[in-house]
């Protein structure tokens, strides 16, 4: 029987990959003018990005402790092994309680075999995880080989972020509300990295066009072996910045592949419209 991979859906990979490759999902939950709704299942990204242009500061809630002991008690039932990947630690408290949840099914069967990996990610850097191990999960590898490539590819990951306005995360806490204030009278774009698992704002750039350069030098710093590796692109709401960030990443960097999606409901409720998020890999898997 194939290792069982599961995720939650801040990896923000697309609401088809799921059910075709396989994976489990924990749909974060997303309150928009006053409704709550399961990220990925019940409301599309867009939705989200135009309550926010309208005035609305979605909230966001996580995982439902009640369906992952739903779940992890029908995989022990059932005898099934698996590695659940979630969302970094530092930016949820989802994968605090599946841990917890995980040690009370393990009460009633203590000899099941799920595995919780805290990956320290978000958006598609997380995704590119999930990604891999369905992949090898369905080529029957080992459980220590998944576990092993999934532990190598969240250390690993580089996360780079820029957003449209500081506000949206000043709301949210990850930037203080005076430098939010300052960057929109002067057209600073921030690039944030996550670092242990944090937000961490590490330059400030003036005008669009310089971040998405600065970006891509940044890439030449911290990554290697390009056309070997998959970058990850995520946006939000901006078809348009996305095309112009890959045919600039392509020019430089020729990838041997980039994998795009939306940034979804339960990230971008931070992020707000107009943020794109750069993921690769500093090292290689040996």
């Amino acid at each position: 029987m194939p290792v069982k991979i599961l995720a939650d859906s801040a990896c923000d990979l697309p609401k088809d990959f799921y059910s075709n490759h396989n994976v489990t999902l924990f749909p974060l939950k997303v309150q928009v003018n006053g409704q709550e709704y399961e990220d990925v299942k019940t409301i599309d990204p867009k939705a989200v990005y135009d309550a926010i242009r309208s005035g609305d500061v979605p909230k966001t809630s996580q995982v439902s402790p009640l369906l992952f002991e739903e779940v992890f008690t029908k995989m022990a039932e059932n005898n099934e092994d698996g590695i659940y990947i979630a969302f970094s630690s530092a930016l949820s408290g989802t994968y605090q309680t599946s841990v917890m949840i995980l040690d009370q099914v393990k009460e009633n069967y203590p000899n099941f075999n799920l595995t919780i990996v805290d990956t320290k990610c978000a958006s598609l850097g997380f995704g590119l995880v999930v990604k891999e191990a369905a992949r090898l999960a369905a080529e029957n590898v080992s459980k220590d080989e998944i576990l092993k490539d999934v532990l190598f590819r969240s250390q690993h990951m580089e996360q780079l972020f820029t957003v449209e306005d500081l506000d949206y995360l000043a709301r949210g806490g990850r930037v203080s509300k005076a430098s939010a204030f300052l960057g929109g009278l002067l057209n600073i774009k921030p690039i944030l990295n996550v670092e242990d698992g944090k937000l961490v704002p590490i330059e400030k750039i003036r005008g669009k066009k310089k971040v998405y350069r600065r970006i891509v030098e940044l890439m030449k710093e911290r990554g290697e072996n390009f056309s070997n590796q998959i970058i990850g692109i995520s946006h939000a709401d901006s078809e348009e910045t996305l095309e112009e960030v890959q045919t600039l990443i392509m020019e430089e960097l020729h990838p041997k592949d980039i994998f795009t999606s939306s940034i979804g409901s339960a990230v971008g409720a931070h992020t707000g419209p107009g943020a794109i998020a750069i993921f690769f890999l500093n090292k290689q898997p040996s």
